[in-house]
């Protein structure tokens, strides 16, 4: 059997599912059709079911656990998404909670994509069970986490003021940037060839980089606009520059179709939702996502590092940003429990918070150089 095919294709149904599951979804959110939401519910089951299929033939493709790259951590954080959204909506019965979040989940799908999917052999520090238990484990709570972002964002589009709306407007230009990524690379891939570019590294050395339409290179480059220090990886960058533009470009367009914001496009999403519940799930997913991602995010990941590296802690950016999150989340927990800060104050925390989690994930794995960046 060809697991190689088995995992794409089984991946591939559960982002076409996932993708229809949306239109049940909304319909029911709006007018709580009972076989809306069986549609709805059996549509997203039957994705993670595939999902889940993806992953065990990969495993088994590949010979160890499917996460030691961008494209197979960010597809088993999709995978953690949608079983955690099916777990959370199933014990407070709010299914409208998957309207929201099949959407990112398949932005997170999308993005990994764009990413290599060919199994590489794992370098030496990576040959070890520790992989498979610390990257599961940072992925499920960063999932968990994620539906308190999600929960926080419906919170907000029900109650925030014209203020608190222009900033919520901001988180959602930020996913239609992303899109735009997705986009741009996907485009590159398919039309466009590479071009090979010198430059010189820290070490004085002369290396090839294989750029796609290049604005920002390396120091010394020979192609560019702009060049810049060897401790940021221009490479990555440069196509964060071209997200930021199609995306901005896609923004627009979006906005002068439809004369709205998004934040006016989903509100009308939100008008059946219960603000205390949607306050109560967001805060019980920091409750289990935070001791988890501890436990992955921090504790497995000092054991793993004494193993690899011969040291619990090393200031790497991404163990740096890893704290800062686990910092962030305490503070959240502190303010709730102790200050009984709740509703809109505690929503833009679990926002600010999810930001730190793509933003250790994302920016600090392909654009900081260090122990942990991914490719």
């Amino acid at each position: 059997m060809n697991y190689f095919s088995l995992s794409s294709n089984a991946l591939l149904l559960a982002f076409i599912l996932l993708l229809v599951a949306i239109i049940p979804f909304g319909f029911a959110t709006k007018t709580r059709h009972a076989a809306s939401w069986k549609m709805a519910l059996a549509l997203t089951w039957l994705a993670f079911i595939s999902q889940m299929v993806y992953f065990v033939a990969r495993w088994r493709a590949v010979g160890h656990a499917p996460v030691s790259n961008m494209y197979e951590f960010m597809t088993f954080f999709g995978i953690m998404l949608i079983g955690a959204v099916l777990l959370i909506s199933s014990l407070y019965k709010q299914w409208s909670i998957g309207f929201f979040a099949i959407p990112i989940t398949l932005i997170i799908l999308g993005y990994g994509s764009v990413f290599s999917n060919k199994a590489m052999p794992l370098i030496p520090s990576l040959q070890s069970h520790w992989l498979a238990i610390h990257v599961i484990t940072v992925a499920a709570s960063s999932a968990i986490l994620s539906v308190a972002f999600i929960t926080s964002v419906m919170y907000l589009l029900k109650t925030a003021k014209a203020r608190s709306i222009k900033w919520l407007e901001f988180v959602m230009f930020q996913l239609v940037v992303v899109v735009g990524f997705i986009l741009i690379s996907t485009f590159c891939q398919l039309f466009l060839n590479p071009q090979t570019v010198k430059f010189t590294n820290k070490e004085g050395e002369t290396e090839l980089a294989t750029y796609i339409l290049p604005i920002i290179t390396s120091n010394h480059a020979e192609a560019g606009l702009f060049m810049l220090s060897n401790s940021i990886d221009a490479k990555k960058l440069n196509t964060i520059v071209w997200s930021f533009l199609v995306g901005g470009v896609l923004y627009l367009v979006i906005r002068l179709v439809v004369r709205k914001t998004f934040c006016e496009l989903l509100k009308p999403f939100t008008l059946r939702m219960d603000l205390k519940l949607l306050d109560e799930i967001s805060h019980r997913a920091v409750l289990i996502g935070f001791p988890l991602f501890s436990l992955g995010g921090l504790f497995f990941a000092m054991i793993w590092a004494q193993i690899a590296w011969g040291r619990y802690w090393g200031w790497d950016p991404k163990e740096v940003w890893a704290l800062i999150t686990w910092l962030f989340y305490a503070a959240l927990l502190h303010l709730r429990l102790t200050k009984e800060w709740e509703g809109e104050r505690t929503a833009w925390l679990a926002i600010i918070g999810f930001g730190l989690i793509v933003f250790n994930q994302v920016f600090v794995n392909l654009v900081i150089a260090g122990l942990h960046s991914y490719v």
